[in-house]
């Protein structure tokens, strides 16, 4: 089997999956006038609010509000979901529409990153590292695509991957900082440094996934223009 036809594969089971969960949101925010762009707007307001929040330590607010990171950022990923749905099922499919949704990704992603260095989760050498990272991925689908090639689905940590990972070290990182506190007295702060690593590595991972996959895809069609 062909990367091509793994990459499709891979998109039309994450498409399948999605549909589970998207059908009835989706269908009410149709039926209420949700425009596309609408919701790339409010996606991105809740990126700014996660942001900020990270920015005053908010993994490690009180018990009693901590919640309010992770499930800001779930509806900022859910609204990336949303926005595309809403598009391909009204057909409203515009390239000024995924233009928009394509920058208030980057800045979103930039602007979660500059919240974790603010809020001191990692230092700035890192989060430099990490923002390069994310720069390149998209980049690099964007370059490839330019070319002719078909990149979605292609390389392990698209964006919906990574705001699954955050999600998730988000409420991790704030349940081991709760409970390591009650039961030794301290406060456990490896966590996020080692989740820092494994993401960075999976980000370079998914760069040298979408390289190969490029390169290979190009070099294809060059050989069948020469015939």
């Amino acid at each position: 089997m062909s990367k091509s036809e793994q990459a499709n594969i891979k998109r039309n089971n994450q498409r399948k999956f999605i549909n589970k969960f998207v059908d009835l949101p989706v269908k009410l925010l149709i039926k209420y006038g949700f425009t596309p762009n609408i919701l790339s707007f409010c996606g991105f307001f809740c990126s700014i609010t996660v942001a900020v929040l990270l920015a005053w330590k908010g993994l490690h607010f009180p018990i009693q509000i901590v919640w309010i990171v992770p499930f800001v950022l779930f509806w900022a990923g859910a609204f990336d979901l949303f926005d595309g749905e809403v598009a391909r099922r009204t057909e409203n499919i515009s390239k000024s529409g995924a233009f928009l949704d394509s920058n208030l990704d980057r800045i979103s992603d930039a602007i979660i990153v500059l919240g974790l260095i603010m809020g001191d989760y990692f230092n700035y050498v890192m989060g430099f590292v990490i923002l390069f990272l994310i720069i390149m991925i998209s980049y690099i689908r964007a370059r490839a695509e330019n070319e002719g090639i078909d990149m979605k689905g292609v390389g392990f940590m698209e964006r919906a991957i990574r705001l699954i990972f955050l999600w998730l070290a988000f409420i991790l990182e704030f349940w081991i900082f709760y409970l390591s506190n009650i039961l030794f007295g301290t406060s456990f702060t490896l966590f996020f440094p080692i989740f820092t690593s494994i993401f960075t590595g999976l980000l370079i991972l998914t760069i040298v996934q979408r390289l190969i996959f490029s390169f290979k895809s190009l070099t294809k069609i060059e050989t069948l223009d020469k015939k």
